[in-house]
C-alpha cells in the first residue's frame, strides 16, 4: 500500500513528520505550519492541499515539538480543594506528578489549595491571580462571585478550565471531569440491585450542596431511584463537608433513626465514616452502601464488603487532560475531545484493578 509516490514504502510505518507532509503538499514547511496553526497569508487553494495532505496522510503534529520550538514558558495554576481526604491526596500526588513532568517541557504548574466549599475564599484566590498566568484550572463552586472571578480571568485573556466540578455559566472554556449525573444514575442503580428488591428507605450524604458535582450526581441518583425503585424511599439530604468525622455522625444518626434502612449513598469524600457508622451498628453487610472514588480506604472496604461499590474517576487522566486542554486554549490549538473524554469506572471486589 502506497501512501503517495513521493513516500517509500517503508516510511508509511515511521511516524510522519511536518517535512513529509511539506513534501507531498508541495509547499513549505513554513506554510505547512501556517495551515495547522490556522495563521493568516495562504492562498485558499494552498490551505485546501495541505489540509487534503493531512488527512490523507493522518498526520498528527507534534505538540511537544512544537511548544518546545517556540523556546517560551507555559504557566499554569491549579486551585484544589484544602483537606485531607484520600481522594485529594490522590489527585495531589498527580498534580505533583504533572509538575515534574511539565519541568522537563517548560511548563510551570503552580498548585494553590483553598476552601473550595466557600464562595468567597475561592473568589478570593481566582481574582488574587490576575494575568500572571496563561491557564488556569480550578475546582470549581456554583457561586456567582467565583462566576464573576471566573469571567474576569478569561477577559484578562487568561483561559480557564473547570476541574471534577463544573461551572457552565462562566465563561470556562472546558471541563474536564466525569458526567457526573450519569455518575449519579449509575449508582442509584448498582444500588437498587443490590437491594434486590427489598423496601426501605435510602440515604444520600453529599460533600456539598453547592459543589455542581455533587448537585449532579444527586439528581441522577434521585432520578432513578423513584423512576425504577418505588420500593426505595429518600431521607432528607445532609450535608458533610466531606469531613469524615461529621459523615460518620450523619451515617451513625441515619443508621439509628431508620430501622428499615436499605442503602447509603455517598456523594463525596469521607467514606471511611460510613463505613465505621456501618460497622459499629452491626450493619455493615446488610445496609447496602454505594460510593465513589477507588482510594486504599474503600479499596479494603469494598474487599470487606462494608462498600457494595464504587463509582471512580482517574484523577491521573484528569490532571493530565486539564493541562493539555489549558495548552491547547493558550495555543488556539484543537482540543482532541476523545483523548479527553473521562470515563466513569465502576469498581466492585471481583474487579479491583
Amino acid at each position: 500500500m502506497m501512501l503517495h509516490t513521493h513516500l517509500k514504502m517503508g516510511e508509511a510505518m515511521t511516524k510522519l513528520t511536518i517535512h513529509d507532509v511539506a513534501r507531498e503538499a508541495g509547499v513549505s514547511v513554513a506554510t505547512v505550519d501556517r495551515v495547522l496553526n490556522k495563521r493568516p497569508g495562504v492562498r485558499q487553494q494552498t490551505v485546501e492541499r495541505v489540509e487534503s495532505t493531512v488527512a490523507r496522510l493522518n498526520y498528527q503534529p507534534d505538540r511537544l515539538a512544537a511548544r518546545l520550538a517556540r523556546a517560551r514558558e507555559y504557566k499554569l495554576a491549579f486551585v484544589l480543594p484544602a483537606g485531607t481526604s484520600a481522594f485529594l491526596e490522590q489527585l495531589n500526588a498527580q498534580m505533583q506528578e504533572a509538575v515534574r513532568r511539565g519541568a522537563s517541557e517548560r511548563i510551570s504548574i503552580h498548585i494553590e489549595q483553598t476552601d473550595v466549599f466557600v464562595g468567597e475564599a475561592l473568589a478570593q484566590t481566582l481574582v488574587g491571580f490576575g494575568d500572571q498566568y496563561d491557564g488556569v484550572a480550578v475546582v470549581a463552586l456554583d457561586n456567582p462571585l467565583v462566576r464573576e472571578a471566573i469571567d474576569g480571568l478569561e477577559s484578562r485573556g487568561v483561559r480557564v478550565v473547570t476541574l471534577v466540578s463544573d461551572l457552565p455559566s462562566s465563561r470556562r472554556q472546558h471541563y474536564v471531569g466525569i458526567d457526573n449525573a450519569a455518575a449519579g444514575r449509575t449508582a442509584a442503580s448498582l444500588l437498587g440491585r443490590f437491594a434486590g428488591g427489598r423496601k426501605g428507605a435510602v440515604g444520600i450524604v453529599m460533600g456539598s450542596l453547592s459543589l455542581r458535582d455533587h448537585v449532579e450526581r444527586r439528581y441522577g441518583f434521585e432520578q432513578v431511584l423513584r423512576d425504577e425503585y418505588p420500593g426505595l424511599t429518600l431521607l432528607p439530604i445532609q450535608e458533610s463537608r466531606d469531613d469524615f468525622i461529621k459523615v460518620e455522625a450523619i451515617a451513625s444518626e441515619m443508621i439509628e433513626s431508620t430501622p428499615v434502612l436499605v442503602g447509603l449513598y455517598n456523594t463525596g469524600a469521607g467514606n471511611r465514616g460510613i463505613v465505621s457508622a456501618l460497622e459499629t451498628a452491626g450493619r455493615a453487610t446488610d445496609v447496602v452502601f454505594v460510593a465513589h472514588e477507588l482510594t486504599p480506604y474503600s479499596r479494603q472496604a469494598l474487599t470487606t464488603g462494608a462498600i457494595d461499590a464504587v463509582i471512580n474517576q482517574s484523577v491521573g487522566h484528569e490532571v493530565r487532560s486539564a493541562v493539555r486542554v489549558l495548552l491547547s486554549l493558550i495555543d488556539e490549538t484543537e482540543v482532541l475531545e476523545d483523548q479527553e473524554r473521562i470515563r466513569i469506572d465502576i469498581f466492585l471486589r471481583d474487579n479491583l484493578p
